[in-house]
C-alpha cells in the first residue's frame, strides 16, 4: 500500500494575494465516510476524478490508495452518497525542488487557505515559501475530512 508524508501549513493571505501565481485547478470532494481510521473520498478536479481511502495519520503519514474513476460515476457518488463536501481552488506552485499545494477554500471554509507539501520521509528537509506561516499538520481542524463536517466559518478562533 502506498503511503502518504504529507505536511500542512497555513498561508499568509497578504503576500499569498500579491503573488503571481499559475491558473488553479478547482476541486469538488465529497466524503462517504470520515471516520479518522479510514476516509473515503470522491474528489473531481475538472474532467478528472478519483476514489481515495486514507488511513489513519500516524505523524504527518497515512496509508492512502487512490485510482481514477469516470467523472460521471464520480458525480452519481457525490450525489448519493456523500455525506458532505467541500469546494476548493488548488495552486501547484513549484519551491526549491519542493511542489506545494495550496488551497483556496470556498463556500462554508471562505478565508482558509491551506498550503500541502508531500515529502519522501517525515524528516525531509525543505525550505518554506516567504506566503508560508504556521504548521498545522497535527491540528486535525485543519484535516479536509474535518472542514467538510466543521468548517471554518463555525469556528471561534481567539
Amino acid at each position: 500500500m502506498a503511503i502518504e508524508i504529507e505536511r500542512k501549513f497555513l498561508v499568509d493571505a497578504d503576500r499569498w494575494q500579491a503573488l503571481s501565481k499559475p491558473q488553479a485547478a478547482m476541486l469538488e470532494q465529497g466524503y462517504i465516510t470520515t471516520d479518522p481510521e479510514r476516509t473515503v473520498r470522491i474528489r473531481i478536479a475538472g474532467e478528472t476524478a478519483w476514489l481515495t481511502v486514507k488511513g489513519l495519520t500516524n505523524g504527518a503519514s497515512r496509508t492512502e490508495i487512490e485510482c481514477g474513476i469516470p467523472v460521471a460515476t464520480a458525480g452519481e457518488l457525490l450525489q448519493a452518497f456523500a455525506l458532505n463536501s467541500i469546494r476548493k481552488r488548488r495552486y501547484t506552485i513549484d519551491h526549491e525542488d519542493h511542489t506545494w499545494e495550496v488551497d483556496e477554500f470556498l463556500g462554508d471554509n471562505e478565508g482558509l487557505i491551506v498550503a500541502e507539501l508531500e515529502l519522501e520521509t517525515e524528516d525531509a528537509l525543505f525550505t518554506k515559501p516567504e506566503w508560508v506561516t504556521d504548521e498545522v499538520t497535527h491540528d486535525a481542524r485543519y484535516f479536509n475530512a474535518v472542514l467538510a463536517r466543521h468548517p471554518f466559518k463555525t469556528w471561534t478562533i481567539p
